[in-house]
């Protein structure tokens, strides 16, 4: 049996984009080994892709640690830097397929191409190796939860970088909003984010018992998101896996633009994507400009008109998105 060895050591966000391209892969290599080498907190969601054997966990500074026999094929989706190359070189594979980098010039492979979507970027890599990719296949089963949150609106309070992180006082007003509506309510975010969404629900008159920041390992997360009836966030994780479990959103978008990290065009019918048309350093320490043009009316607005939207019955998804998202295989 032929090992397939595949990087890609960063977020949620980053490994759900790159779920089509890991079924592409499987299903161009049905009988070969497949080991995802990742951060080791992302294994609940990977078991929901169902296209990988192994995982390889990712420590932080070391990187990645490959103690198997040679892979015959070694994978790099996790960009084209020199970095993530030099830790493939490191499993000694027979062949390494990645985008093209001037410090490796013997590795063929396409350009990058800085605007493309991340779903289209690893999608076209595999394919530039003719494996066939469909990036429709996005979807994820639902993950099972001891503790039910249905029908509840997930107000996402959290991102990876200051930048792209709302400020928490618009957040307070559009939970407010939706409390008058009669709506349930619950916060999230990791545990690093629980004092602020804590002060979230304070200035909204939220209980602070539907905070659930830091209160959650990653596959309750999953669930809730997956049970609720719209999610509210910015440019993170959370945004990726309610479009993995056909969740609708309303998603504030900055400094990086939704046509690099968004829901595809696919599936916008049931997403509300707001977005200033300004770019900066998604990594930036302070809330970007751009994302600061997103008024709490702007999102009240599209709020409203995405829980105007009647789903399709028992199921959460209207018809079409239902079709859609049975694609999992």
């Amino acid at each position: 049996m032929a090992v397939v060895l595949v990087l890609r050591a960063r977020g949620l966000g980053d490994l759900l984009t790159a779920v089509p391209a890991l079924r592409a892969l499987r299903r161009a290599r049905p009988d070969d080994h497949i080991a995802l080498a990742a951060p080791h907190r992302l294994k609940p969601i990977v078991d929901l892709i169902a296209s990988v054997d192994e995982m390889v966990p990712i420590i932080a500074p070391i990187g990645m640690r490959w103690d198997g026999a040679a892979p015959a094929l070694a994978v790099n989706l996790d960009g084209a830097s020199a970095d993530s190359i030099v830790q493939l070189t490191k499993a000694r594979p027979e062949r390494i397929l990645t985008y093209r980098n001037p410090a490796f010039p013997d590795l063929e492979g396409p350009d990058w191409q800085a605007d493309m979507h991340d779903v289209d970027r690893w999608c076209h890599l595999l394919e530039s190796d003719g494996m066939t990719a469909d990036r429709r296949n996005l979807g994820l089963v639902p993950p099972v939860s001891t503790t039910s949150h249905r029908d509840c609106v997930v107000v996402h309070i959290g991102a990876g970088a200051q930048a792209r992180r709302w400020p928490p006082d618009r957040f307070a007003a559009v939970v407010r909003h939706l409390l008058v509506q009669g709506r349930e309510v619950v916060l999230t975010g990791d545990e690093t984010e629980r004092e602020i969404a804590l002060g979230v629900a304070a200035r909204a008159g939220l209980s602070p018992a539907r905070v659930l920041a830091g209160q959650q390992n990653l596959i309750e997360l999953a669930a809730t998101v997956a049970e609720a009836d719209l999610v509210v966030c910015g440019d993170t994780g959370v945004a990726h896996l309610a479009t993995a479990f056909g969740t609708r959103t309303v998603l504030l978008f900055g400094p990086t633009p939704p046509s690099r990290s968004g829901p595809p065009p696919h599936l916008l019918g049931r997403h509300a994507v707001l977005w200033a048309g300004q770019t900066g350093d998604p990594d930036a320490g302070m809330t970007d400009s751009g994302l600061l043009k997103i008024g709490v009316p702007e999102v009240l607005n599209a709020v409203d008109k995405q829980l105007r939207k009647r789903p399709w019955p028992g199921t959460g998804l209207d018809r079409r998105a239902q079709q859609a998202y049975r694609r999992v295989g």
